[in-house]
């Protein structure tokens, strides 16, 4: 009977969740330390949080290790000293040292959500929704020096539906992820994993998103700016300036005929203002004026005062 594979995992968010759960369920490996971020300031009154893989392996009575930086001498004789077959990757956001990637035998594997080459970077979910793409994926790839560019073990396609948001898609590639890993993970055992190299020429490259990224540019199409709305949903949000200098986040739009000025409310009605852009017009149907809750782009309409003609920002 073989041993079972010593496996540390790297990660933060839920995708990494989704992933090393099924690692901890399969056969034949044993998971002997996940490796995740620090405690984070969160929330209004910035109280110190867990990142979802630590909780999740605390849950499951795995050893967690928190470094500030992984690289540093101390966590690299860390890992070690844990003998390692594998170290897997995933949303780990942090650069891991040469030092690190020549301790285990099998080397480090990174679960990527993107059909790699494209999107390589840090929001590949969002981006790949914000530029209309109707196919995503899931990449398994040998963690390499250069950000994403290792070779490719494995590789999934996972379409993306026209109402999807970054909210609904995370979701469905954690699952694709976890399932391909494992995968990855018995080729490995078996020495047949391949080794498929990507084609630099058709790498793009996604940076990490910010607020601003999330300001609403109403001299775009239309579609240009759903599909941005629907990437960018929950983070960073999209936001525009309301009359009066208030700002307004939207949730939710609705491709729709209409010409006029980009910004301009064109007319009112039950679902919300028609608001003009740089090509068509969006119908605002979900809303949240700065400081409230979401409503519907209606009852926006009947508890603020913005009318036909008004600019947003």
């Amino acid at each position: 009977m073989k041993e079972a594979m010593r496996v540390i995992f790297m990660g933060t968010g839920q995708i990494a969740r989704a992933s090393l759960d099924r690692l901890i369920h399969h056969a034949g490996i044993d998971v002997v330390a996940v490796i995740t971020q620090p405690d984070r300031p969160k929330g209004r009154r910035l109280h110190l949080a867990a990142s979802p893989v630590k909780t999740f392996a605390e849950e499951k009575g795995v050893r967690v290790l928190a470094p500030e930086k992984v690289g540093a001498d101390a966590s690299v004789q860390d890992i070690e000293h844990l003998r390692p077959d594998l170290i897997v990757v995933a949303e780990y956001a942090q650069y891991i040292k040469p030092a690190i990637l020549k301790i285990p035998p099998l080397e480090a594997i990174n679960v990527h959500p993107s059909l790699l080459p494209r999107y390589r970077g840090a929001a590949p979910i969002q981006m790949a929704i914000a530029q209309g793409e109707a196919l995503t994926g899931v990449s398994i790839i040998y963690v390499s020096k250069e950000m994403d560019a290792g070779d490719v073990i494995i590789q999934r396609t996972v379409p993306i539906g026209d109402e999807d948001t970054t909210e609904t898609l995370a979701p469905r590639l954690a699952d694709v992820g976890a399932a391909l890993l494992v995968e990855a993970v018995e080729l490995l055992r078996e020495g047949t994993a391949p080794r498929l190299s990507q084609d630099p020429d058709l790498a793009t490259y996604v940076a990490k998103l910010t607020k601003e990224d999330g300001r609403i540019d109403w001299s775009l199409p239309a579609r240009v700016i759903r599909n941005r709305v629907r990437g960018f949903t929950p983070w960073p949000g999209s936001h525009c300036e309301a009359p009066g200098g208030r700002g307004l986040k939207v949730h939710r739009v609705r491709i729709e005929p209409g010409a006029g000025e980009p910004g301009t409310v064109l007319e009112g009605g039950k679902e919300g203002p028609k608001v003009a852009t740089g090509e068509d017009a969006l119908r605002l149907l979900d809303v949240q004026p700065e400081g409230k809750a979401r409503m519907s782009g209606g009852a926006y309409l009947s508890g603020y005062r913005i009318g036909v003609g008004d600019r947003l920002g």
